[in-house]
């Protein structure tokens, strides 16, 4: 049963930087596996082990846009956000450069807000059910966050998605200000 701040059994363990209204549900690519199972041979992955509630097919940053809402068995999610590393990553992996690695590596999955409560089960097919005209991607929120934090014209864009959290739209405007001066 998915609720407003995440699957039943499975809360986070920390509200006060992890879950939340805008970060209820966490996707990871199940592509993304293989990537992974290469730069780290040492390293048994298994499904989940990015922390994400929901190990998905078929969805990908650069074509995720935030402010895209999804069914997914009976529940209606939104993207709102890519996810960003902390420490716990390193632990999880006991690898001090994990974090550093995964943000590299741009492959940060995505939060759901949860729009409209239910169920969903392993199987369920994703359906898009609108995408935002923005066509802000989650690779775009990565990039302008971490790499490319000139580029104000995304900067800009992405701060009008009414579905990105006030967080980013925060953080974005502080960047904002400090290129103009």
């Amino acid at each position: 049963m998915a609720r407003t701040l995440n699957f039943d059994g499975d809360r986070q363990a920390d509200l006060s930087v992890h879950g939340g209204v805008d970060k209820a549900i966490y996707g990871y690519p199940s592509e993304h596996y293989e990537y992974w199972r290469k730069e780290l041979p040492d390293v048994d992955f298994l499904w989940g082990g990015f922390g994400e509630n929901l190990t998905t097919e078929g969805l990908f940053e650069d074509s995720t846009y935030i402010g895209d809402r999804y069914r997914i068995g009976e529940i209606e999610v939104v993207v709102t956000q890519p996810r960003l590393p902390c420490y716990k990553l390193g632990l999880r992996f006991d690898r001090a450069d994990m974090v550093k690695r995964f943000l590299a590596s741009r492959r940060s999955g995505f939060y759901f807000a949860v729009k409209k409560e239910g169920f969903a089960q392993t199987g369920d097919s994703i359906e898009l059910l609108s995408r935002d005209p923005s066509r802000v991607s989650v690779t775009d929120i990565v990039r302008v966050y971490a790499f490319e934090r000139e580029d104000v014209e995304t900067i800009r864009r992405a701060m009008s998605v009414e579905a990105l959290p006030e967080s980013w739209r925060a953080y974005f405007q502080q960047q904002l200000e400090k290129q103009s001066g």
